[in-house]
């Protein structure tokens, strides 16, 4: 059916407003977007997504397809999680993921809302903060080794208290691409008899075919009770799809939401969302059905020689160094202290980006022993590097070199000045926490990070450098108010 004048406008406009953002294809964008290189799986998936535009997974006695989909997509993830009986569901995303397994171990253990605390690393992903909120838990985040970060399992231990239900370790973490100690916690968690998730929302799709040996980190290690993993990374699906698996069936049924009582139809949400979208489910399926696990062996492997390729060459580089033990598609790159120019690794994100790649900033992160994590630049690998390899490294390389010597980038000067007024008692948290949204707003304007820019120049108008180091001057729950600020204004008219 050929589209009438007035609804090809609209797409055209559609169009021109995505001509405006950074580029989702081509290896460009190292973070956000998931490229296979395989031009195919975009149609397929844009073609399974329109089959089922018109289905509520709400009920899936009523769409018998979003169940026979489910299934499938379940009886691949658990086979290659290392468990052939384990049981799940599919989600919109990794948060979403995270926080089921967080609910599912809280009601499963009889935990009252608003008690009880689960125990993480402090490189595992913020999705675990939302979910401790939402469900009114305590989150007790525990130092990582500053030069490994990687997780300490004694220190994992002297955290569990009383009420505690959940440990949750990282394969990979986020931060730095570090794979937590999970057979080491996977003992932990049989000792004290509680359950412990491995998040692999990042890169479970990937380490699941690793072509280097690694260590264990799925169901194979006694003791790992759940998993999250999400298809719309290295599945390669469309945004959002992911899984979250249980060992144990009663945990896994556990996190539903399910009622009777009342005047309506029957409830049974398997899922934080009722009503929801078949689209992001039947793309993954059809995905997944296309690329089969060899399909995905064959990415995995270009992924795993880009990435070993692009951390020689950071080690190659004066005065920047990779940091932690990556072991897997994500690694981060900070300043090396230790040579006679140390690089920022803001500076070198921003330079790299002039040369046509997008790195992600990192700030740094004050543990509460005392040790830092410092300010790094992250990385994601995808199959799709491997075409633009040489290209990227000659852009790193050049990217340090215009770097080399500049100082790190400093907060604007209002909100260090801000920063300098928290030092010295002048305005507490409280007092920040307490300002109007229009306050708050004007704070950001003074401060040149003005979100009624256009949207469309938004990448070239903020210095993302200098957010970062606002981040790294005034406290941590004062830039979240204020960042919530900037997309709350952002994203309105």
């Amino acid at each position: 059916m050929s589209l009438s004048p007035d609804a090809r406008q609209v797409l055209d406009e559609l169009r021109r407003l995505r001509a405006t953002d950074a580029p989702t294809h081509g290896g460009h964008i190292l973070s956000y977007v998931y490229d296979s290189g395989i031009a195919e799986l975009d149609e397929l998936a844009g073609q399974a997504a329109a089959l089922v535009q018109p289905v509520n997974g709400l009920d899936p006695t009523v769409f018998g397809s979003v169940a026979a989909m489910e299934r499938d997509l379940i009886a691949f993830s658990r086979d290659a999680f290392g468990d052939p009986t384990a049981v799940g569901s599919v989600t919109s995303g990794g948060t979403e993921s995270c926080i089921l397994a967080v609910k599912a171990a809280r009601d499963h253990a009889g935990v009252a809302p608003g008690t009880g605390s689960i125990v993480l690393p402090s490189t595992a992903h913020a999705a675990f903060d939302k979910a401790a909120r939402l469900l009114g838990v305590r989150a007790v985040r525990v130092p990582v080794d500053p030069t490994t970060t990687a997780v300490s399992v004694d220190a994992m231990s002297e955290a569990v208290a009383d009420d505690t239900f959940l440990l949750i370790g990282s394969a990979p973490n986020y931060p730095t691409g570090t794979l937590d100690p999970i057979e080491r916690l996977g003992a932990l968690a049989v000792d004290r008899g509680m359950p412990l998730h491995v998040d692999a929302c990042l890169g479970g799709f990937a380490l699941a075919w690793w072509p280097d040996p690694l260590p264990a980190w799925d169901f194979r290690v006694p003791g790992v009770s759940s998993i999250s993993a999400d298809l719309h990374k290295y599945g390669y699906a469309p945004k959002g799809a992911s899984v979250i698996l249980h060992r144990d069936r009663d945990r896994h049924r556990a996190g539903f939401f399910a009622v009777t009582d009342w005047p309506g139809y029957p409830v049974v949400n398997p899922t934080l969302l009722g009503s929801r979208s078949a689209a992001g489910l039947a793309a993954a399926w059809a995905i997944v059905r296309y690329l089969g696990a060899d399909g995905y062996a064959g990415l995995v492997r270009k992924i795993a020689t880009a990435a070993s390729a692009l951390r020689t060459t950071v080690g190659q580089i004066e005065g920047l160094r990779v940091t932690g033990h990556p072991e897997g598609p994500v690694f981060a790159v900070v300043a090396d202290e230790t040579a006679d120019h140390p690089i920022d690794p803001h500076r070198w994100s921003s330079a790299v980006a002039a040369h046509g790649f997008t790195l992600q900033a990192q700030p740094r992160y004050d543990q509460s022993d005392g040790t830092v994590l410092p300010a790094s630049t992250h990385l994601t690998i995808t199959p799709v590097t491997a075409t633009v390899q040489d290209e990227l490294s000659a852009a790193l390389v050049a990217g340090a070199d215009d770097a080399r010597g500049l100082p790190a980038a400093t907060a604007p000067d209002t909100l260090a000045g801000l920063g300098d007024a928290f030092a010295s008692g002048a305005i507490t948290v409280a007092d920040a926490l307490a300002l109007p949204s229009e306050t708050v707003e004007a704070a950001l304007v003074g401060a040149g990070i003005d979100p009624h820019t256009d949207p469309s120049q938004a990448a070239e108008a903020l210095d993302m450098p200098a957010v970062i180091a606002a981040i790294e001057t005034l406290p941590r729950p004062v830039t979240a108010k204020m960042l919530a600020e900037f997309l709350a204004a952002y994203t309105n008219p």
